[in-house]
């Protein structure tokens, strides 16, 4: 499995917030610009907090098998690979979203805040873009606790040497 790289986020939030700002431009130069719905900085916030809770549990778990602790319940590799992808997914659907709203947030604040819903929607489209950084944040942190040590660690222990097939 690959490790999110944060150019590739970075730069995913980046075209998508340019899209974003000329989208807002050209639709509400031909009509009105659709409202920023108080759900996204919520919705996204709340998986910031379950990616954040589970990366938590997984470490301190990790840690208590580590340790041989008594009575440490150990983790699933399977489920921790499962909440890895699950963060690799948000992140990515995460900064999406943060670069579309971030691009409607800039144009808000660039020509429409001369109108109190449209002060709103600035304020709402910029909790979503905090709140979509934090669902980053979160599956970095959860993708680095479950991190297996790297082949080329010389802490790590050795793997068998592998065999090369030769063609019949």
């Amino acid at each position: 499995m690959r490790t999110l790289r944060i150019r590739t986020l970075a730069g995913l939030f980046v075209v998508a917030g340019v899209v974003a700002w000329a989208v807002a431009r050209l639709w509400d130069s031909v009509g009105t610009l659709p409202g920023v719905p108080i759900a996204a900085p919520i919705v996204l916030g709340l998986i910031a907090a379950i990616l954040f809770g589970t990366a938590l549990n997984l470490r301190a778990r990790l840690r208590a098998q580590r340790e041989r602790s008594a009575g440490a319940k150990g983790v699933d590799p399977l489920a921790a690979a499962r909440a890895v992808v699950f963060g690799q997914a948000s992140a990515l659907v995460a900064s999406l979203v943060a670069g579309l709203y971030g691009g409607t947030c800039v144009y808000l604040l660039m020509y429409k805040l001369d109108m109190e819903p449209r002060q709103q929607q600035a304020i709402y489209s910029g909790l979503a873009v905090l709140a979509g950084i934090a669902v980053v944040a979160a599956a970095l942190f959860l993708e680095r606790v479950c991190k297996l040590p790297e082949d080329d660690d010389p802490n790590a222990p050795a793997s068998p040497p592998q065999r090369r097939r030769t063609p019949h």
